[in-house]
């Protein structure tokens, strides 16, 4: 066992050193932080609407939340990036030949693969929230202990995301996992919108449940995760059952889908 663990580790921190050395994920990384740089401004001591002083901690709680979720979002696309090509690149280099002359197992180099992915994506997002954390924490004094445990929570979406993509770019093109896997994505942020709609006490609803409930509860609640770990920021309430469910949703189809993974890789053949 710590020989198989000193595989996978060591193919992991490849996988992490081989990303961080393409000059795509340093212009990407660049962007994200002078983007956030950007946004220092709406960090301000005091706020005024109409000549009337609003509550300052609601303010920043507010748009912390909203810059939280567009970081989440811009790094998952990013990690689906990343983690398009990382089969054929190592095809092609002629690394994976390498590699499984060693004695390594398919699962570990998998493992390893994934392991290095969901790291490097998920550093990346945690730096990020980091600099939003320091920002508030500089210019206006304010704590939100939360903010970084959000982050480490939304880190199972990016999870999903890259055992995703690995799993069907060995069934279909790199451009057309992708797409399939941001579909996924779309769809479940665009659903939970009209859910809460459809459920607006405005709204009147049929009692019992339908298909299109069956099939909400049922596709991957990567927006709700979302939402969940985007919780831990405020000081909203749990909800039961259905609060945390989308989490455990995204951690089932992590499972399952690693292991339709290990599946089909097991018949690739190495060239």
């Amino acid at each position: 066992m710590p020989k198989a663990f000193s595989s996978i580790i060591n193919i992991a921190k490849y996988t992490i050193a081989d990303e961080v050395r393409q000059r795509s994920f340093i212009v990407m990384f660049v962007i994200s932080v002078i983007f956030v740089f950007l946004i220092r401004g709406c960090y301000q001591g005091n706020y005024m609407i109409n000549g009337q002083d609003l509550d300052a901690e609601a303010i920043v709680g507010t748009v912390s939340k909203i810059t939280f979720h567009i970081i989440a979002v811009v790094v998952m696309l990013i990690a689906a990036l990343l983690s398009m090509r990382v089969f054929k690149r190592d095809r092609d280099e002629g690394m994976q030949s390498c590699i499984f002359s060693k004695p390594i197992t398919r699962k570990q180099y998998i493992t390893g693969k994934i392991l290095g992915l969901w790291a490097l994506s998920s550093i990346f997002m945690f730096i990020l929230h980091a600099i939003i954390f320091l920002t508030v924490f500089i210019k206006l004094n304010v704590v939100m202990p939360g903010y970084l445990a959000a982050s480490l929570l939304c880190s199972f979406n990016l999870l999903f995301v890259v055992i995703a993509i690995l799993l069907l770019s060995l069934m279909m093109p790199d451009i057309a996992a992708f797409l399939c896997v941001m579909g996924i994505a779309i769809v479940s942020f665009v659903a939970d919108g009209i859910f809460s709609m459809s459920h607006h006490p405005l709204v009147h609803m049929q009692s019992g449940w339908t298909g299109w409930e069956i099939i909400y509860y049922l596709w991957p609640k990567i927006s709700g995760t979302q939402h969940f770990a985007s919780s831990f920021i405020g000081s909203e309430g749990s909800q039961g059952f259905l609060y945390i469910y989308p989490f455990i949703n995204v951690t089932i189809y992590c499972l399952i889908l690693g292991v339709l993974l290990f599946w089909r890789f097991r018949n690739e053949d190495i060239i």
